[in-house]
């Protein structure tokens, strides 16, 4: 077992000093849990604490998931990384590239020169963005009455690329497509297809889109940080009966289910006693797919739910399917060529091959990247480590 003592310090003192309103982090290697903890509130001004078993949103960390359900279905041959994804999902042959605005603010959009493939939505290279990343984005949102994607509506799925497919890296709806493609090559909602292949499989019984009245019993709310450095309650929730559910960004989930699918990745596609991705899929996934282009550094244009997004400043970062890899060994102790995302409201997750050790530490704070959150992360990251 991890030093759950000196763990314990480290989050406790966090949540005391109300750096996080409350946090659950767990640890594992590849056959068990070796650190648990949860402190601080669900929700600040009310009684309930923070549980092992306290939902969150988890946002960007379904990717992961979403990107799970899309191999099992390459292993199956019903889809293929490197053909044109719209001979599966039609629409995605109507995407433009943004070539900027006219004098009436008017977008200037052309056609790709090449389709977008499944490799390119799983390694964010197929040209899309995110509104709070691309003040282009948004402004083709304002220009032309497109939604956001947190509506979950399909029309906020039409954003344009800013690039041709596979030049260049940016953080995007590839994977609400990718969700898309699994729907069509399933024949199953995107939910219903990974609780079936994935959730059951693993036992995570916690994890789901829309959240049952025992997930919203455990459920964290999220707060955002003023300017003066306070928390407060951030009313926020997903539409629960959505157009489509959000394959980047739509799940629900506890830290206990979380580590069951990175115990399963560490474990090269297996736990629970079930085999739910092949070895060589994991291995293919967990390697950069990206060639020579780097992961970049995300800019905010929507500084109350983001900060800039600068990772390991300095280091090269690559992408696999559809994981961040570091290339060099972490001031942490993360080895190179180790696995990680995050979501929005300050959840994230690492995945280390080399060392045979896997995190998951989840917040519900806004703007994503705080800087008291990213600390307390690295003292959480720093303090597994220190005691394998």
């Amino acid at each position: 077992m991890a030093n759950a003592q000196a763990i314990d310090q480290v989050l406790k003192r966090a949540a005391e000093a109300n750096d996080v309103p409350g946090v659950v982090a767990l640890a594992a290697t590849d056959r068990s849990v070796i650190y648990e903890g949860a402190f601080g509130k669900r929700e600040l001004g009310k009684e309930a604490g923070m549980t092992l078993d306290t939902v969150v949103w988890i946002a960007s960390m379904t990717k992961a998931m979403t990107a799970a359900g899309a191999m099992q279905l390459v292993e199956h041959g019903r889809l293929k990384l490197d053909s044109a994804a719209a001979e599966v999902v039609p629409d995605l042959a109507k995407a433009t590239v943004l070539e900027g605005f006219d004098a009436a603010g008017k977008p200037k959009l052309r056609a790709p020169r090449r389709p977008i493939t499944l490799r390119q939505l799983l390694t964010h290279t197929a040209g899309f963005s995110y509104e709070i990343w691309s003040a282009d984005i948004a402004k083709y949102q304002a220009a032309t009455g497109t939604p956001g994607i947190t509506t979950c509506e399909n029309a906020a799925l039409t954003t344009p690329l800013l690039f041709d497919p596979g030049t260049r890296w940016d953080y995007g709806i590839n994977m609400d497509w990718v969700g898309k493609m699994v729907e069509a090559a399933s024949g199953q909602k995107l939910g219903d297809y990974l609780q079936q292949n994935l959730f059951a499989p693993l036992g995570m019984t916690s994890t789901s889109f829309k959240l049952t009245p025992s997930q919203r019993s455990r459920l964290a709310s999220v707060h955002a940080r003023g300017p003066d450095g306070a928390l407060a309650v951030f009313p926020f929730e997903l539409p629960q009966e959505p157009q489509f559910q959000i394959g980047g960004g739509g799940l629900y989930c506890t830290a206990q289910d979380y580590i069951r699918f990175t115990q399963m990745i560490l474990n090269r596609g297996k736990s629970n006693g079930n085999q739910v991705l092949m070895p060589e899929t994991v291995q293919m996934m967990s390697q950069n797919q990206m060639g020579d282009i780097d992961v970049g550094v995300l800019k905010t244009a929507a500084p109350p739910l983001s900060n800039d997004v600068a990772l390991f400043p300095g280091m090269k970062l690559k992408w696999g399917l559809s994981f961040l890899i570091n290339t060099a060994q972490t001031p942490q102790g993360r080895s190179a060529g180790s696995l990680a995302w995050a979501g929005l409201a300050n959840t994230f997750f690492w995945i280390d091959p080399v060392k045979r050790v896997t995190g998951v530490f989840l917040t519900q704070v806004l703007p994503f990247f705080d800087q008291k959150t990213i600390g307390l992360l690295g003292d959480f990251e720093t303090a597994v480590y220190q005691s394998l």
